[in-house]
């Protein structure tokens, strides 16, 4: 267990570590910047979601707006499941 973990007071609290990535989704010849940022808890709301992340912007805003992301219990099964999420609506905004 690293260090950091026993800085949770309670499991109610929910402490967690975040991870902060970046990816470029091409779109009609532009690049659309999302910042993910991935929660590692230390005491999860469901064991299952260790790992949660989620992007700084929603895709298909003009039709039914979707936050992408992701869980799992690794960081790489939460993250490929926000990027696969990113890629799934267009991005309609500015």
């Amino acid at each position: 267990m690293a260090e950091w973990t026993y800085a949770q007071g309670a499991p109610d609290e929910r402490l967690a570590r975040l991870h902060f990535f970046s990816i470029l989704k091409r779109q009609d010849e532009v690049d659309v910047e999302f910042t993910i940022t991935v929660k590692e808890y230390i005491s999860p709301p469901d064991p299952s979601m260790v790992f949660y992340a989620v992007a700084d912007k929603q895709t298909n805003q003009k039709t039914a707006p979707f936050t992408p992301c992701g869980w799992g219990p690794t960081l790489l099964e939460a993250l490929a499941g926000c990027r696969s999420a990113i890629l799934r609506f267009p991005y309609e905004g500015d």
